[in-house]
Parts: C-alpha cells; structure tokens; sequence
C-alpha cells in the first residue's frame, strides 16, 4: 500500500502522520505495526491519521506501534495542531481535535511572528476509579493506594486523562526497573483497558522528574497525558503547586491545573521529515 506521511514527535514521542483526507489505508490497525517498526518500517510510537469530523475542526485517531488504538495521546495533539496548519488544513492558530476521549484544544502560540509552543487545553483529569477504567473500588479516587503484585508493592495514585494512568512517587528515578515493573503493571488484572505506568521524582514544589512506561508501546522518550497526569496525582499527593514543569527523557512540559479544573499542557512539536510509504 503506497501512502504520503510526515514524520513527527514531541520530545522524542515520535509519530508518523498520514492526511486521511486524500490518503486511503484499509486496515489501521495492521498498518501500524508494519510503518512503527523500527527495523522494518518507518520506525514510530504511533501511527496516527487526520480525517474528517462532525462535531470538531478534525478526528484525530492513534494507532499504538502494537496496533492498538490509543483514545488520546497529549504529544501527538501538538504535533497535529501544527500539521494542519503548517500544511495549509486550517487557517487557525486555536483548533478542536475530536479524539476518543472526547474534544481537545491546542493552540499554537506565536511570538513574534515565531512559533513559540503548542498549548493544548486537555480537559478535566477524571478521578473515579469506573473512568480510569479500574475494577475492584468503590472509592471516589485512588490516591497513594498499595497495589501488590507477584509479592511486590507499589502505591498507585491512577488518573484517567482521557486514558489510563498510574502514577508512582520514588526516591530515585534512576534506581527504577521501567521494563520489569511497567508491564506487570500496565497489564494488572484490575485495569480492564490496561494501563500508562508513570515514574515520578519530585524534585521541587514546582519541578518532578517523570519516566514512563506507555500501554501498547513500552518505554517511550515522552508521554503528555502521562505529564498532565503526573501533575494531578503530585497536587493530590501535596508534592507539588499546581503549575510545575515535568521532566521527561526528551525534554520539558510546562503543566498547569488551572482554577477551572483543567489540564493545560505546553510544550514544542517538531516535523523530522516527508516521505512516500511504499
């Protein structure tokens, strides 16, 4: 199947592109995991398409490089906002993306003339444990609870950006087994849709450090939603302010709660190349 795409990523959060509008792939799924591959194929986090939307500007879809699809993913909105812009889509600086788990804003920031960042507007983190998904609590919020598994425990405080996330607070980042102890996590028979395992140092009331293990894609150099929920679960646990930048293996987030409940998240969105998927 022979396809246009551009090569994105966002930290380090890397991404290929494809305009749905005037590309036709016939099986998403499978299609991600041939061009993720970064042996074999174009080598990718995640394969995501443009289309078309009812009810928003755009229908943003992801596609995991396992080919399962992802209902939101904080990197790529950045990298979409500038996409359709820079490749004549839209005429707007402030866009709504339709994505599974519900609208999302991002609006490219110019100073100057120059862009500056992309900042998106990520909604309200949900807290309930029935909208992470997580089975097994009627409690209205799971925050530094002990999660024990194969006679190990961890304390979890899980948020739910649209997507899953469970966040743990450690001494040392640098100490932490990402590979050993994410998927055990990730797949733990209480998350039913599985779930984002996040590894947070704080480092300041106003500064953490953040390693992720992302569902359907493993260790990857960045995860926004996996930021914005980091930042949510810190001020839960009164580690941070409400406005603190998170660190991550490719960079820096500016992450702010604000006072009308939602996630605000800033950062760069950079193209790497074009090219023709044969």
């Amino acid at each position: 199947m022979k396809f246009t795409f551009s090569k994105w990523h966002g930290l380090g959060n890397d991404f290929v592109i494809v305009n749905g509008f005037t590309e036709k792939i016939d099986n998403y799924k499978e299609m991600a995991i041939e061009v993720c591959d970064r042996k074999f194929g174009i080598g990718a986090d995640g394969l995501v398409l443009v289309l078309p939307s009812e009810i928003a500007d755009f229908k943003m879809r992801i596609f995991n490089s396992d080919g399962s699809e992802a209902e939101m993913c904080g990197n790529v909105t950045r990298c979409m906002a500038r996409y359709v812009y820079e490749n004549g889509l839209t005429k707007e600086t402030k866009i709504t993306l339709e994505t599974k788990a519900g609208i999302i804003k991002p609006e490219l920031i110019f100073i100057d003339g120059v862009l500056s960042t992309v900042r998106v507007d990520m909604g309200e983190p949900r807290l309930r444990p029935s909208e992470i998904p997580m089975n097994g609590s009627d409690k209205e919020s799971i925050i530094n609870e002990l999660l024990t598994i194969e006679g190990s425990s961890y304390h979890i405080t899980c948020v739910s950006m649209g997507n899953p996330h469970s966040v743990l607070f450690v001494n040392d980042i640098a100490q932490v087994d990402l590979a050993g102890i994410g998927p055990k996590i990730e797949t733990y028979s209480n998350f039913p849709r599985k779930t984002n395992v996040e590894f947070v140092q704080v480092l300041s009331k106003d500064r953490v450090r953040m390693r992720v293990w992302e569902r359907g894609a493993g260790i990857t150099m960045a995860c926004g939603t996996g930021a914005c929920a980091t930042l949510v679960a810190a001020v839960l646990n009164n580690k941070t302010e409400r406005k603190a930048i998170v660190e991550l293996d490719g960079g820096e987030l500016l992450i702010e709660w604000g006072l009308d409940n939602h996630i605000y998240m800033s950062g760069p969105a950079v193209e790497v190349f074009r090219g023709e998927y044969l």
